[in-house]
C-alpha cells in the first residue's frame, strides 16, 4: 500500500505542472465561449428592432435584466460547491447571453470602429496581464486584497454619482477603475493557477472550478472594456 502512494505522489509530481496548464486552458475556453455568447447575442439583438425596443424602451425592463445579470453572478458564485457541474456551466452561460442582452447599448452609443478598436485594446491589455500573473512567481494576493477594496469604493462613488452625475467623479472612477481591472486580471490568473492543483482528482470538481475560473475572468474582461470604452469610444 506504501509503494502504492509513493508511485501515485510521483505520478501526481510528474504530471502537476501539465494537469495545471490543461485547467488554466479549460478556464480560458470557457471564458472566451461566454464572450462569444454575449457577443452573438449583443449582435443579434442590434439587429432585430423588436427585441432592442423591448429591452430600452423600458427603463424597468433594463434594469431588470441588469439585476438579474447580478442575481446570477450571485447565485453561482455561493451556490457554485453545491450544484452540478452540468447547472453551473448552463448558468455560467445564461448569464453570459444576458449580458449580452444589455451589451448591445454600446452599439447605440459608441460607433462601430471604435467598439473594435477598444475590443483589441482590451484583449491585448487582459493577455499581458494573464501572461505576468502566470509566469510571475510574486505573491498577488496582497495586491488582490487592496484591488478588491479599491473595487468595492469604486462601486459604491458610481452609485452615488448616478445620482449627482458628477463628471469629475466619472473619469476618477474610470481611471481607477482600469487600474483595478489590470491588476485584477492578474490576481485571478494566477489564483487559477493555483486552483489547478486542487481541481485535479475529481472531473466534476474541476469543471466547477473551470466555470467560477472563466466567471472571474470573464467579469475582468468585460468591466475593462466598458471602461476603456469610456476613453477610447467615439459617440454617434
Amino acid at each position: 500500500m506504501d509503494e502504492q502512494l509513493t508511485q501515485t505522489r510521483m505520478i501526481s509530481a510528474e504530471q502537476a505542472e501539465e494537469l495545471q496548464r490543461t485547467f488554466v486552458t479549460k478556464v480560458y475556453g470557457w471564458m472566451m465561449a461566454g464572450l462569444m455568447v454575449t457577443g452573438i447575442i449583443a449582435m443579434l439583438t442590434i439587429n432585430t428592432p423588436a427585441l432592442l425596443e423591448m429591452i430600452f424602451s423600458s427603463r424597468w425592463v433594463f434594469l431588470g435584466l441588469v439585476f438579474g445579470q447580478l442575481g446570477m453572478v450571485i447565485y453561482l458564485s455561493a451556490r457554485i460547491e453545491k450544484m452540478s457541474a452540468a447547472t453551473a456551466t448552463m448558468v455560467f452561460l445564461g448569464y453570459s447571453g444576458l449580458t449580452g442582452l444589455t451589451l448591445a447599448s454600446i452599439f447605440l452609443i459608441y460607433t462601430s470602429a471604435s467598439i473594435a478598436t477598444t475590443f483589441f485594446v482590451t484583449a491585448g491589455t487582459f493577455g499581458l496581464m494573464s501572461v505576468y500573473g502566470y509566469v510571475t512567481k510574486r505573491d498577488l494576493t496582497g495586491m488582490g486584497s487592496f484591488l478588491m477594496m479599491g473595487l468595492v469604493g469604486m462601486i459604491l462613488a458610481s452609485v452615488v454619482n448616478m445620482f449627482f452625475n458628477n463628471s469629475t467623479v466619472y473619469w476618477i472612477t474610470t481611471y481607477i477603475g482600469i487600474f483595478i481591472f489590470v491588476g485584477l486580471t492578474a490576481y485571478d490568473t494566477q489564483k487559477i493557477k493555483e486552483m489547478g492543483s486542487l481541481a485535479l482528482e475529481n472531473p466534476e470538481m474541476e469543471q466547477k472550478g473551470a466555470i467560477i475560473g472563466a466567471l472571474r475572468l470573464y467579469l475582468d474582461f468585460i468591466n475593462l472594456f466598458l471602461l476603456l470604452l469610456r476613453l477610447m469610444g467615439n459617440r454617434r
